[in-house]
């Protein structure tokens, strides 16, 4: 089994533990990066809606779009990312509950 190591990421301004292979560390903070900007242009965009609202929209954003904002192919990553996606969504649905 690889070594995972723990990292703490940040979408909008909550703290979520996730383990990651030490070789992803650089790419996952760099999307999470972006992440957090396109939800900082989502709220200047469309004031006014709720917070989850522009979680939601700049994940839909990078789930859909066949190429990241940095010009890499989604397709390298997007395993990855969907994995982390669809953990985020699981955070954040028992966030609501």
């Amino acid at each position: 089994m690889e070594q995972l190591i723990p990292v703490n990421i940040f979408v909008a301004d909550r703290s979520y533990r996730i383990k990651i292979k030490p070789e992803e560390e650089e790419e996952v903070r760099r999307i999470m990066k972006e992440v957090n900007e396109k939800i900082i242009e989502f709220k200047t965009a469309y004031a006014g809606k709720d917070l989850q609202d522009y979680i939601a929209m700049a994940l839909i954003m990078y789930a859909t779009h066949p190429v990241t904002s940095g010009g890499k192919a989604q397709a390298s990553v997007a395993p990855f990312l969907q994995e982390k996606l669809q953990r985020l969504e699981e955070l954040l649905d028992e966030q609501l509950k």
